[in-house]
């Protein structure tokens, strides 16, 4: 194999590589003699095919699948002896018009990964915020429990529904006075203002009675899931066969009783216990936001453009498709327009962030162990449906990408811990306001490229819209190790453009018709969401 580097910029690399017709013949000769014993043809005994009749019936398949591999391993053999770390995917083309019999060139380009100076990690000072769960925090989830386990008792026959009433009926939906398919159902039952169902249909049922029929008039929204219902007007043809109303609960012994404990006061425990538990976490949130911002400040180094470009992406597409919800989705989308560098700021700080991490973490042998990474897989399988987990497991197994993608978080939350443990932490007690006021703020603070606190500052403006930039920088906690991990396994075996390769199978999923939001289409009998 002949190489050329033609590019050299940076973190860009191109190499030009030329693979001699005689060792993608040889491949073919070898796979020749692996397959001519498995071929059969009337006249022949097994095995005895001649070598030029199973050259004939599979040569061009054969050849192909040589070429392939020849560039697989020849774009392998660049990546090792040039000491190579690509960044993302390298990009593998064929030159136009190759033909079997002759020599393959082949373009390849690739960003590599910096190389990022020895880690400062000595002499990180922290502060940890300490918050006491207090008497008031455990009776004020006392009563969240307590209005959550909701229940329902039978209305009188003359009880008019209510604002919080449930009402229980069947129902045939109509569209241009024909029913439609997966707007009837029977025993469908509905609380006044849940919101649970499409704008109108709750607020139509007050005031109706056990026994009352009723036609209810409304329009499915533009944006509704289901394409021959958007923007349409319905009706449903409702009969109300129960209106029940909401049972009050106490925290008292019965109550917790009743979740299977031995009274209220384990209640309280188990509160309590959960309070401390998300303090902690708030705790730990900060501490870690604050950590990654001395890694930032003390160290700055180029990262790769398409790195960046991808993080970005996946900000981008998130951001938009919140905007979408907004009321005013132009004005939305517009305030993101006039601030994408700050979110483009953002991507650089994570993929940086994410480098640094991974470079600690191997530097200090952070591991993930086996055991560790069957959970993570099984708990990432526990989204998709039963039917569908094995091949989920499946692609796991074959795909370095997404096994590097399922363990980043894991293995940030390891060398965040492994830092946590050589910094000089002071403690010093606040309020929970004060905790989450300092949570708040880091929130909207967006750094720079590689800054620290000491150049390229940019605020969000959290009087009028603070959600969406503040998830973005909020995520830091959760995604530079992943952005490294795109990283990671990428180059493992890099296929040339031509021979194609295989396309991915997608599924399409149906909606409820009568939903406010996407869901099953299997219950679309019921109106609701």
């Amino acid at each position: 194999m002949q190489t050329a580097e033609t590019l050299n910029e940076g973190l860009k690399r191109a190499y030009k590589l030329v693979i001699p017709a005689k060792d993608i013949a040889q491949r073919v000769d070898i796979q020749l003699a692996a397959v001519a014993p498995q071929v059969r043809m009337p006249g022949f005994r097994p095995g005895k095919v001649p070598a030029n009749l199973v050259r004939k019936m599979h040569g061009p398949a054969l050849e192909q699948e040589a070429l392939q591999t020849a560039v697989q391993d020849s774009v392998q053999k660049l990546l090792a002896d040039n000491k190579l770390r690509p960044a993302m995917q390298p990009s593998v083309d064929l030159a136009e018009g190759y033909e079997a019999g002759k020599d393959a060139e082949v373009t390849v380009e690739l960003e590599v990964l910096p190389e990022i100076p020895t880690p400062q990690i000595e002499g990180l000072k922290l502060e940890r915020l300490m918050v006491e769960a207090t008497g008031e925090e455990i009776e004020a989830a006392l009563e969240r429990i307590v209005s959550q386990q909701k229940s329902f008792e039978e209305a009188p026959k003359t009880h008019k529904a209510a604002f919080g009433d449930l009402v229980v009926m069947d129902f045939v939906g109509k569209v241009d006075g024909e029913p439609f398919e997966g707007g009837t159902g029977e025993g469908m039952s509905v609380e006044i203002g849940s919101g649970r169902l499409i704008p109108g249909f709750e607020d139509q049922l007050a005031g109706v009675k056990a026994g009352d029929e009723k036609t209810l008039n409304v329009t499915f929204p533009e944006d509704y899931n289901v394409d021959y219902l958007k923007g349409k007007a319905a009706t449903f043809d409702v009969k109300v066969t129960e209106v029940k109303s909401p049972k009050e609960a106490k925290a008292d012994d019965d109550f917790a009783k009743s979740l299977g404990l031995e009274g209220v006061d384990q209640l309280r425990e188990l509160l309590k216990g959960q309070v401390e538990q998300e303090l902690n976490g708030l705790t730990r949130t900060h501490m870690k936001r604050k950590l990654l911002d001395q890694l930032a400040a003390t160290h700055d180094f180029d990262v790769p453009p398409s790195m960046v470009e991808a993080e970005f992406s996946q900000i981008w597409q998130q951001l938009l498709h919140e905007a979408s919800h907004e009321d005013d989705v132009e004005a939305a989308k517009a305030e993101l327009e006039a601030e994408r560098e700050d979110y483009r700021a953002i991507a650089v700080r994570r993929v940086r962030l994410g480098l640094l991490l991974s470079e600690i973490g191997q530097a200090n042998d952070v591991q993930i162990s086996q055991q560790e990474m069957s959970r993570l897989i099984a708990q990432a399988a526990q989204q998709y449906r039963p039917e569908d987990q094995k091949r989920f497991f499946e692609y796991v197994q074959q795909n370095a990408m997404a096994q590097a993608q399922i363990r980043a978080p894991l293995y940030e939350e390891k060398v965040v811990d492994f830092l946590l443990e050589k910094a000089e932490i002071t403690d010093r007690s606040v309020t929970r306001a004060e905790l989450e006021a300092a949570i708040e703020e880091e929130e909207g603070h967006v750094h720079g490229p590689g800054c620290g606190h000491d150049h390229d500052h940019d605020h969000a403006k959290p009087a009028k819209k603070p959600a969406a930039k503040a998830k973005a920088k909020k995520d830091d906690e959760a995604e530079p190790a992943e952005a490294a991990a795109k990283a990671k396994p990428a180059a493992k075996k890099p296929a040339a453009k031509k021979p194609a390769a295989k396309k991915a199978e997608g599924s399409d999923a149906a909606a409820k018709p009568a939903a406010k939001k996407p869901a099953a289409k299997k219950k679309a009998e019921k109106p609701e969401g």
